[in-house]
Protein backbone atom coordinates (compact mmCIF):
# COMPACT_ATOMS: atom_id res chain seq x y z
CA UNK A 1 0.00 0.00 0.00
CA UNK A 2 2.73 2.24 0.87
CA UNK A 3 4.57 1.95 -2.32
CA UNK A 4 1.60 2.00 -4.30
CA UNK A 5 0.88 5.45 -2.83
CA UNK A 6 4.41 6.38 -3.31
CA UNK A 7 4.01 5.64 -6.96
CA UNK A 8 1.22 7.92 -7.58
CA UNK A 9 2.64 10.99 -5.55
CA UNK A 10 6.24 10.56 -8.01
CA UNK A 11 3.77 10.33 -11.03
CA UNK A 12 1.92 13.37 -10.03
CA UNK A 13 4.87 15.20 -9.07
CA UNK A 14 6.46 14.33 -12.53
CA UNK A 15 3.07 15.47 -14.01
CA UNK A 16 3.17 18.93 -12.25
CA UNK A 17 6.84 19.70 -13.26
CA UNK A 18 5.66 18.42 -17.12
CA UNK A 19 2.88 20.79 -17.09
CA UNK A 20 5.16 23.48 -15.45
CA UNK A 21 7.71 23.16 -17.77
CA UNK A 22 5.02 23.31 -20.63
CA UNK A 23 3.81 26.71 -19.04
CA UNK A 24 6.90 28.10 -18.62
CA UNK A 25 8.08 27.42 -22.54
CA UNK A 26 4.50 28.75 -23.55
CA UNK A 27 5.41 31.74 -21.53
CA UNK A 28 8.80 32.43 -22.77
CA UNK A 29 7.49 31.95 -26.18
CA UNK A 30 4.95 34.28 -26.12
CA UNK A 31 6.71 37.45 -24.39
CA UNK A 32 9.04 36.72 -27.37
CA UNK A 33 6.24 37.57 -29.66
CA UNK A 34 5.75 41.28 -28.62
CA UNK A 35 7.68 44.59 -28.84
CA UNK A 36 11.32 44.97 -28.01
CA UNK A 37 12.16 46.00 -24.89
CA UNK A 38 13.55 49.76 -24.48
CA UNK A 39 15.40 51.72 -22.13
CA UNK A 40 12.44 52.33 -19.94
CA UNK A 41 11.90 49.03 -19.51
CA UNK A 42 15.47 48.06 -18.78
CA UNK A 43 17.15 51.47 -16.73
CA UNK A 44 16.37 50.86 -12.92
CA UNK A 45 16.83 54.12 -10.79
CA UNK A 46 18.16 53.75 -7.74
CA UNK A 47 15.53 54.23 -4.92
CA UNK A 48 16.39 54.20 -0.71
CA UNK A 49 15.36 51.19 0.04
CA UNK A 50 13.17 50.40 3.46
CA UNK A 51 15.63 51.00 6.39
CA UNK A 52 17.06 54.25 4.48
CA UNK A 53 13.20 55.78 4.00
CA UNK A 54 12.85 54.68 7.74
CA UNK A 55 16.05 56.85 8.84
CA UNK A 56 15.09 59.86 6.14
CA UNK A 57 13.44 63.40 6.50
CA UNK A 58 11.70 64.82 3.48
CA UNK A 59 14.70 66.59 2.36
CA UNK A 60 16.57 63.33 2.23
CA UNK A 61 14.00 62.26 0.33
CA UNK A 62 13.85 64.79 -2.48
CA UNK A 63 17.31 64.90 -2.93
CA UNK A 64 16.89 60.89 -3.72
CA UNK A 65 13.85 61.77 -5.86
CA UNK A 66 15.87 64.29 -7.69
CA UNK A 67 18.72 61.58 -8.06
CA UNK A 68 16.05 59.05 -9.60
CA UNK A 69 15.08 62.10 -12.30
CA UNK A 70 18.77 62.69 -12.78
CA UNK A 71 19.50 59.16 -13.95
CA UNK A 72 16.48 58.81 -16.45
CA UNK A 73 17.31 61.85 -18.30
CA UNK A 74 20.63 60.57 -18.33
CA UNK A 75 20.19 57.32 -19.12
CA UNK A 76 17.33 57.52 -21.12
CA UNK A 77 16.03 60.23 -22.48
CA UNK A 78 19.25 61.85 -23.96
CA UNK A 79 20.08 58.71 -24.82
CA UNK A 80 16.87 58.04 -26.77
CA UNK A 81 17.81 56.32 -30.28
CA UNK A 82 15.97 57.96 -33.28
CA UNK A 83 13.57 55.98 -33.76
CA UNK A 84 12.20 56.76 -30.09
CA UNK A 85 12.64 60.24 -30.61
CA UNK A 86 8.72 60.53 -31.71
CA UNK A 87 5.94 62.56 -29.97
CA UNK A 88 4.35 59.58 -28.72
CA UNK A 89 7.40 58.61 -26.08
CA UNK A 90 6.97 60.33 -23.06
CA UNK A 91 10.47 60.40 -22.88
CA UNK A 92 11.34 61.94 -25.51
CA UNK A 93 11.93 65.54 -24.26
CA UNK A 94 10.77 66.93 -27.54
CA UNK A 95 7.10 65.28 -27.03
CA UNK A 96 4.42 66.91 -26.10
CA UNK A 97 3.31 64.64 -23.43
CA UNK A 98 6.79 64.71 -21.85
CA UNK A 99 6.70 65.77 -18.28
CA UNK A 100 9.69 67.82 -18.22
CA UNK A 101 8.03 70.45 -20.15
CA UNK A 102 5.02 71.07 -17.81
CA UNK A 103 4.81 73.68 -15.32
CA UNK A 104 4.71 71.31 -12.63
CA UNK A 105 5.65 67.74 -13.12
CA UNK A 106 3.26 65.94 -11.36
CA UNK A 107 5.22 62.58 -11.59
CA UNK A 108 6.80 63.77 -8.00
CA UNK A 109 6.23 64.16 -4.46
CA UNK A 110 4.39 67.90 -3.75
CA UNK A 111 3.30 69.45 -0.69
CA UNK A 112 0.76 72.08 -1.13
CA UNK A 113 0.61 74.52 2.06
CA UNK A 114 -2.77 76.40 2.88
CA UNK A 115 -3.12 79.91 3.60
CA UNK A 116 -2.31 80.54 7.21
CA UNK A 117 -0.97 77.80 9.41
CA UNK A 118 -2.85 74.24 8.72
CA UNK A 119 -5.75 73.12 10.81
CA UNK A 120 -4.52 69.68 9.96
CA UNK A 121 -2.62 67.64 7.20
CA UNK A 122 -3.84 65.09 4.42
CA UNK A 123 -1.25 62.55 3.26
CA UNK A 124 -1.95 61.47 -0.27
CA UNK A 125 -1.04 57.42 -1.59
CA UNK A 126 -1.32 57.22 -5.76
CA UNK A 127 -2.17 53.85 -7.02
CA UNK A 128 -0.06 51.14 -8.66
CA UNK A 129 1.94 52.28 -12.20
CA UNK A 130 0.33 55.47 -11.10
CA UNK A 131 1.81 59.34 -9.78
CA UNK A 132 0.78 61.58 -7.58
CA UNK A 133 -1.12 63.50 -10.05
CA UNK A 134 -4.03 61.20 -9.74
CA UNK A 135 -4.65 62.91 -6.24
CA UNK A 136 -4.40 66.19 -6.91
CA UNK A 137 -7.88 67.38 -6.94
CA UNK A 138 -8.20 66.02 -3.62
CA UNK A 139 -5.28 67.28 -2.30
CA UNK A 140 -6.10 71.31 -3.51
CA UNK A 141 -9.48 70.55 -1.94
CA UNK A 142 -7.91 69.96 1.18
CA UNK A 143 -5.59 72.92 0.92
CA UNK A 144 -8.41 75.05 0.39
CA UNK A 145 -9.81 74.22 3.72
CA UNK A 146 -6.89 75.12 5.52
CA UNK A 147 -5.10 71.76 5.37
CA UNK A 148 -1.83 70.78 4.26
CA UNK A 149 -1.27 68.22 1.82
CA UNK A 150 1.23 65.90 1.15
CA UNK A 151 1.57 63.66 -1.98
CA UNK A 152 4.57 61.11 -2.04
CA UNK A 153 5.59 59.55 -4.96
CA UNK A 154 6.06 55.97 -4.33
CA UNK A 155 9.32 54.41 -5.26
CA UNK A 156 9.31 52.63 -8.34
CA UNK A 157 6.86 55.30 -10.31
CA UNK A 158 6.77 58.05 -11.82
CA UNK A 159 10.56 57.64 -13.71
CA UNK A 160 10.34 54.81 -15.37
CA UNK A 161 8.16 51.01 -16.22
CA UNK A 162 11.43 49.34 -14.85
CA UNK A 163 11.72 50.88 -12.01
CA UNK A 164 8.62 48.56 -11.04
CA UNK A 165 10.80 45.54 -12.13
CA UNK A 166 12.61 45.93 -8.61
CA UNK A 167 10.15 48.28 -6.22
CA UNK A 168 8.54 46.20 -3.44
CA UNK A 169 5.81 46.84 -0.83
CA UNK A 170 7.89 47.60 2.09
CA UNK A 171 9.37 50.18 0.13
CA UNK A 172 5.85 51.56 -0.44
CA UNK A 173 4.97 50.87 2.94
CA UNK A 174 8.28 52.73 4.16
CA UNK A 175 8.01 55.52 1.73
CA UNK A 176 3.92 56.19 3.71
CA UNK A 177 5.55 55.97 7.36
CA UNK A 178 7.49 58.66 5.57
CA UNK A 179 5.15 60.88 4.68
CA UNK A 180 3.05 60.67 7.52
CA UNK A 181 5.82 61.04 10.02
CA UNK A 182 6.75 64.74 8.26
CA UNK A 183 2.86 65.65 8.32
CA UNK A 184 2.78 64.78 11.73
CA UNK A 185 5.98 67.07 12.09
CA UNK A 186 4.79 70.08 10.41
CA UNK A 187 1.28 70.11 12.04
CA UNK A 188 2.32 69.20 15.45
CA UNK A 189 0.83 66.59 17.70
CA UNK A 190 -3.19 68.29 18.63
CA UNK A 191 -4.03 68.74 14.32
CA UNK A 192 -5.84 65.89 12.82
CA UNK A 193 -4.13 63.20 9.94
CA UNK A 194 -6.21 61.92 7.62
CA UNK A 195 -4.69 59.66 4.83
CA UNK A 196 -6.35 59.35 1.02
CA UNK A 197 -5.42 56.43 -0.83
CA UNK A 198 -6.34 55.47 -4.23
CA UNK A 199 -6.02 51.46 -5.31
CA UNK A 200 -2.83 50.51 -4.14
CA UNK A 201 -2.41 53.32 -2.18
CA UNK A 202 -5.75 52.62 -0.02
CA UNK A 203 -4.23 49.52 0.67
CA UNK A 204 -1.09 51.20 1.89
CA UNK A 205 -3.39 54.07 3.81
CA UNK A 206 -5.10 51.01 5.58
CA UNK A 207 -1.78 49.25 6.38
CA UNK A 208 -0.13 52.15 8.08
CA UNK A 209 -3.48 52.67 10.13
CA UNK A 210 -3.13 48.54 11.30
CA UNK A 211 0.26 49.19 11.60
CA UNK A 212 -0.40 52.22 14.17
CA UNK A 213 -2.94 50.21 16.09
CA UNK A 214 -0.21 47.68 16.61
CA UNK A 215 2.87 49.79 17.56
CA UNK A 216 2.10 53.00 19.59
CA UNK A 217 5.16 55.20 18.07
CA UNK A 218 3.12 54.88 14.40
CA UNK A 219 1.27 58.60 14.10
CA UNK A 220 -2.40 57.55 14.02
CA UNK A 221 -5.02 59.14 11.22
CA UNK A 222 -8.34 60.21 12.14
CA UNK A 223 -9.73 59.64 9.24
CA UNK A 224 -9.18 56.94 6.23
CA UNK A 225 -10.57 58.07 2.49
CA UNK A 226 -10.25 55.53 0.07
CA UNK A 227 -10.97 55.60 -3.89
CA UNK A 228 -10.76 52.38 -5.48
CA UNK A 229 -9.02 50.63 -2.74
CA UNK A 230 -7.22 47.29 -3.10
CA UNK A 231 -8.43 45.35 -0.99
CA UNK A 232 -7.72 42.33 -2.40
CA UNK A 233 -6.84 41.29 -6.38
CA UNK A 234 -7.34 38.72 -9.10
CA UNK A 235 -6.24 35.52 -8.80
CA UNK A 236 -3.40 35.25 -11.32
CA UNK A 237 -1.71 38.31 -9.34
CA UNK A 238 -0.81 35.39 -6.53
CA UNK A 239 0.73 33.22 -9.12
CA UNK A 240 2.42 36.17 -11.07
CA UNK A 241 5.60 35.23 -10.13
CA UNK A 242 6.05 31.82 -12.07
CA UNK A 243 4.90 34.02 -15.19
CA UNK A 244 8.31 35.63 -15.14
CA UNK A 245 10.44 32.91 -14.34
CA UNK A 246 12.03 32.62 -17.98
CA UNK A 247 13.26 36.44 -17.72
CA UNK A 248 15.81 34.15 -15.36
CA UNK A 249 17.31 33.63 -18.31
CA UNK A 250 18.57 37.39 -20.44
CA UNK A 251 17.43 35.34 -23.72
CA UNK A 252 13.95 36.10 -22.17
CA UNK A 253 14.25 39.01 -20.25
CA UNK A 254 11.20 39.86 -21.90
CA UNK A 255 9.19 37.47 -19.87
CA UNK A 256 9.79 39.85 -16.99
CA UNK A 257 6.56 41.88 -18.36
CA UNK A 258 3.43 41.35 -18.51
CA UNK A 259 2.80 43.96 -20.85
CA UNK A 260 4.73 45.97 -22.81
CA UNK A 261 2.96 49.02 -24.69
CA UNK A 262 4.21 52.70 -26.24
CA UNK A 263 4.36 55.24 -23.21
CA UNK A 264 2.07 58.06 -24.18
CA UNK A 265 0.96 58.87 -20.96
CA UNK A 266 3.02 61.71 -19.03
CA UNK A 267 1.92 60.66 -15.07
CA UNK A 268 1.12 56.53 -15.60
CA UNK A 269 3.16 53.43 -16.97
CA UNK A 270 1.65 51.88 -19.81
CA UNK A 271 3.81 48.95 -19.53
CA UNK A 272 3.13 46.45 -16.81
CA UNK A 273 6.02 44.04 -14.59
CA UNK A 274 5.20 40.66 -13.20
CA UNK A 275 6.92 42.15 -9.75
CA UNK A 276 4.15 44.75 -10.04
CA UNK A 277 1.83 42.10 -10.03
CA UNK A 278 3.13 39.99 -7.71
CA UNK A 279 3.60 42.69 -4.92
CA UNK A 280 0.17 43.55 -5.18
CA UNK A 281 -0.44 40.31 -4.18
CA UNK A 282 1.95 40.18 -1.27
CA UNK A 283 0.30 43.77 0.20
CA UNK A 284 -3.06 42.67 -0.20
CA UNK A 285 -1.82 39.15 2.03
CA UNK A 286 -0.29 41.01 4.15
CA UNK A 287 -3.02 43.62 4.34
CA UNK A 288 -5.63 40.78 4.78
CA UNK A 289 -3.84 38.67 7.86
CA UNK A 290 -3.65 41.89 9.78
CA UNK A 291 -7.36 42.54 9.48
CA UNK A 292 -8.33 39.05 10.59
CA UNK A 293 -5.33 39.24 13.34
CA UNK A 294 -6.41 42.70 15.01
CA UNK A 295 -10.31 41.43 13.99
CA UNK A 296 -9.55 38.63 16.40
CA UNK A 297 -8.27 40.26 18.86
CA UNK A 298 -10.87 42.90 18.93
CA UNK A 299 -8.56 45.69 18.23
CA UNK A 300 -10.01 47.22 15.12
CA UNK A 301 -12.26 49.28 17.51
CA UNK A 302 -9.67 51.64 16.99
CA UNK A 303 -9.99 52.12 13.49
CA UNK A 304 -11.18 55.72 12.29
CA UNK A 305 -14.08 56.24 10.48
CA UNK A 306 -13.50 54.97 6.78
CA UNK A 307 -15.00 56.50 3.38
CA UNK A 308 -15.00 54.82 0.55
CA UNK A 309 -15.42 55.62 -3.23
CA UNK A 310 -15.50 52.06 -5.51
CA UNK A 311 -17.10 51.68 -8.75
CA UNK A 312 -19.81 48.55 -8.84
CA UNK A 313 -17.60 47.11 -11.45
CA UNK A 314 -14.09 47.16 -11.19
CA UNK A 315 -11.26 45.03 -13.38
CA UNK A 316 -8.65 45.97 -11.58
CA UNK A 317 -9.23 45.33 -7.83
CA UNK A 318 -11.88 43.17 -6.28
CA UNK A 319 -15.14 45.09 -5.17
CA UNK A 320 -16.75 42.73 -3.24
CA UNK A 321 -13.70 42.39 -0.78
CA UNK A 322 -13.89 45.91 0.03
CA UNK A 323 -17.53 44.91 1.59
CA UNK A 324 -16.57 41.29 3.18
CA UNK A 325 -12.61 41.62 4.01
CA UNK A 326 -12.95 45.77 5.15
CA UNK A 327 -16.33 47.20 6.13
CA UNK A 328 -17.69 43.62 7.41
CA UNK A 329 -15.04 44.29 10.56
CA UNK A 330 -15.20 47.79 11.06
CA UNK A 331 -16.82 48.39 14.04
CA UNK A 332 -19.83 51.22 14.32
CA UNK A 333 -18.22 54.26 14.07
CA UNK A 334 -19.39 56.43 11.07
CA UNK A 335 -17.77 54.52 8.47
CA UNK A 336 -19.40 54.29 4.76
CA UNK A 337 -18.98 52.68 1.43
CA UNK A 338 -20.51 54.76 -1.37
CA UNK A 339 -20.47 52.26 -4.36
CA UNK A 340 -21.21 53.70 -8.26
CA UNK A 341 -24.21 51.25 -10.04
CA UNK A 342 -23.88 51.05 -13.51
CA UNK A 343 -26.25 53.05 -15.43
CA UNK A 344 -29.47 50.87 -15.31
CA UNK A 345 -30.88 53.11 -18.29
CA UNK A 346 -33.30 50.33 -20.53
CA UNK A 347 -31.33 50.86 -23.57
CA UNK A 348 -27.99 49.25 -22.32
CA UNK A 349 -29.43 46.15 -21.30
CA UNK A 350 -29.29 44.49 -24.40
CA UNK A 351 -25.32 45.18 -24.81
CA UNK A 352 -24.62 43.55 -20.87
CA UNK A 353 -23.46 40.60 -20.45
CA UNK A 354 -25.49 37.63 -18.62
CA UNK A 355 -25.93 38.42 -15.10
CA UNK A 356 -24.51 41.90 -15.24
CA UNK A 357 -27.77 43.68 -13.83
CA UNK A 358 -27.46 41.27 -10.85
CA UNK A 359 -23.84 42.00 -9.58
CA UNK A 360 -24.73 44.17 -7.00
CA UNK A 361 -27.26 41.88 -5.24
CA UNK A 362 -24.81 39.54 -5.27
CA UNK A 363 -22.29 41.59 -3.67
CA UNK A 364 -24.34 43.36 -0.76
CA UNK A 365 -24.41 41.80 3.00
CA UNK A 366 -28.33 42.74 3.90
CA UNK A 367 -28.83 45.20 6.04
CA UNK A 368 -28.54 46.14 8.95
CA UNK A 369 -24.75 46.85 8.70
CA UNK A 370 -22.16 48.87 11.12
CA UNK A 371 -21.40 51.12 8.02
CA UNK A 372 -23.36 53.25 5.74
CA UNK A 373 -23.98 52.29 2.66
CA UNK A 374 -24.85 54.35 -0.31
CA UNK A 375 -25.83 53.47 -3.72
CA UNK A 376 -25.61 56.09 -6.82
CA UNK A 377 -27.83 54.58 -9.42
CA UNK A 378 -30.59 55.38 -12.10
CA UNK A 379 -33.62 57.39 -10.55
CA UNK A 380 -35.48 55.11 -13.04
CA UNK A 381 -35.18 52.49 -15.80
CA UNK A 382 -35.54 54.89 -18.72
CA UNK A 383 -33.85 58.21 -17.28
CA UNK A 384 -30.11 58.75 -17.30
CA UNK A 385 -31.17 61.08 -14.00
CA UNK A 386 -29.24 60.22 -10.88
CA UNK A 387 -29.83 59.50 -7.51
CA UNK A 388 -27.82 58.73 -3.84
CA UNK A 389 -29.71 55.74 -2.37
CA UNK A 390 -28.33 55.99 1.34
CA UNK A 391 -28.68 53.47 4.46
CA UNK A 392 -27.34 54.39 7.22
CA UNK A 393 -25.72 51.95 9.62
CA UNK A 394 -27.92 50.68 12.00
CA UNK A 395 -31.22 51.14 9.85
CA UNK A 396 -33.06 48.87 7.07
CA UNK A 397 -34.93 51.63 5.23
CA UNK A 398 -33.29 53.50 2.94
CA UNK A 399 -32.92 57.34 2.21
CA UNK A 400 -33.32 58.97 -0.97
CA UNK A 401 -31.72 62.00 -2.31
CA UNK A 402 -31.65 63.05 -5.97
CA UNK A 403 -28.22 64.35 -7.02
CA UNK A 404 -29.02 66.84 -9.87
CA UNK A 405 -26.53 64.99 -11.62
CA UNK A 406 -27.05 63.02 -15.13
CA UNK A 407 -25.42 59.88 -16.51
CA UNK A 408 -23.42 60.51 -19.78
CA UNK A 409 -25.46 59.08 -22.55
CA UNK A 410 -22.14 57.13 -23.57
CA UNK A 411 -21.44 55.89 -20.50
CA UNK A 412 -22.38 52.55 -19.06
CA UNK A 413 -20.28 52.38 -15.69
CA UNK A 414 -17.70 53.78 -14.25
CA UNK A 415 -13.87 52.09 -13.89
CA UNK A 416 -11.53 51.81 -11.76
CA UNK A 417 -9.53 54.21 -13.17
CA UNK A 418 -11.96 56.85 -12.63
CA UNK A 419 -12.82 57.70 -9.33
CA UNK A 420 -10.79 60.22 -8.61
CA UNK A 421 -10.67 62.56 -11.49
CA UNK A 422 -13.36 65.15 -12.40
CA UNK A 423 -14.56 65.83 -16.14
CA UNK A 424 -12.62 68.94 -16.16
CA UNK A 425 -9.32 67.06 -15.46
CA UNK A 426 -6.92 68.38 -18.16
CA UNK A 427 -5.82 64.78 -18.86
CA UNK A 428 -8.52 62.37 -18.38
CA UNK A 429 -11.53 63.85 -18.54
CA UNK A 430 -14.17 63.77 -20.78
CA UNK A 431 -14.56 67.77 -21.28
CA UNK A 432 -11.12 68.91 -20.46
CA UNK A 433 -10.28 72.12 -19.18
CA UNK A 434 -8.45 74.24 -22.19
CA UNK A 435 -6.61 76.12 -19.70
CA UNK A 436 -4.26 72.67 -19.01
CA UNK A 437 -2.20 70.94 -21.73
CA UNK A 438 -0.35 67.71 -20.88
CA UNK A 439 0.01 67.41 -24.18
CA UNK A 440 -2.72 64.93 -25.13
CA UNK A 441 -6.58 64.60 -23.85
CA UNK A 442 -6.74 61.00 -22.82
CA UNK A 443 -10.34 61.23 -21.28
CA UNK A 444 -11.88 63.09 -24.25
CA UNK A 445 -10.95 60.30 -26.87
CA UNK A 446 -13.70 58.61 -29.14
CA UNK A 447 -12.04 57.46 -32.56
CA UNK A 448 -13.31 54.45 -34.19
CA UNK A 449 -11.46 52.91 -37.32
CA UNK A 450 -10.63 48.77 -38.24
CA UNK A 451 -8.79 46.82 -35.46
CA UNK A 452 -4.94 46.15 -35.62
CA UNK A 453 -4.17 49.61 -36.66
CA UNK A 454 -3.60 51.30 -33.24
CA UNK A 455 -0.40 50.66 -31.08
CA UNK A 456 -2.61 49.87 -28.41
CA UNK A 457 -5.75 47.57 -27.62
CA UNK A 458 -9.34 49.70 -28.53
CA UNK A 459 -10.29 48.71 -24.83
CA UNK A 460 -7.83 50.31 -23.57
CA UNK A 461 -8.96 54.06 -24.87
CA UNK A 462 -12.43 53.06 -24.25
CA UNK A 463 -12.10 53.01 -21.05
CA UNK A 464 -13.97 55.81 -18.91
CA UNK A 465 -11.14 57.73 -17.04
CA UNK A 466 -13.12 60.47 -15.33
CA UNK A 467 -15.93 60.31 -12.98
CA UNK A 468 -19.08 62.70 -13.89
CA UNK A 469 -20.06 62.29 -10.26
CA UNK A 470 -17.26 63.76 -8.70
CA UNK A 471 -18.77 67.04 -7.84
CA UNK A 472 -21.03 64.64 -5.05
CA UNK A 473 -18.00 62.55 -4.36
CA UNK A 474 -15.93 65.78 -3.43
CA UNK A 475 -18.90 67.10 -1.57
CA UNK A 476 -19.06 63.87 0.62
CA UNK A 477 -15.26 64.30 1.11
CA UNK A 478 -14.94 67.46 2.57
CA UNK A 479 -18.19 67.87 4.30
CA UNK A 480 -16.23 65.82 7.22
CA UNK A 481 -12.92 68.28 6.89
CA UNK A 482 -13.09 70.85 9.56
CA UNK A 483 -12.98 74.82 7.81
CA UNK A 484 -10.23 77.35 9.50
Amino acid sequence: MVSFTRRWLVRGAVTLGVLLLLFLGVRAWEAEQGPPLAAWHTVVPEELGPDELDAADWRRWMAAEEAAFATVRREVTEALEPDERVPANRFFAGSPVHPGRFAQDWNRSFVLEPAGAPIGAAVFLHGLTDAPFSLRHLAEAYRGRGFLAIAIRLPGHGTVPAGLTRAAWEDWMAATRLAVREARARIGQERPIHLVGYSNGGALALKHQLDAIEDPRLPRAERIVLLSPMVGVTAFARFAGIAGLPSLLPRFARAAWLDVQPEFNPFKYNSFPVNAARQTHRLTAALQAQLDRLAAAGRLSAMPPVLTFQSVVDATVSTPAVLSALYARLPENGSEVVLFDLNRNARFGPLFAAGAYAVLGRILPPAPRAYALTIVTNAGPQTDAVLARRTPAGAREDETAVLGAVWPRDVFSLSHVAIPFPPQDGLYGADPDPAEDFGARLGAIAIRGERGVLAVGLDQLSRVTSNPFFPYLLGRVTEAVPMR
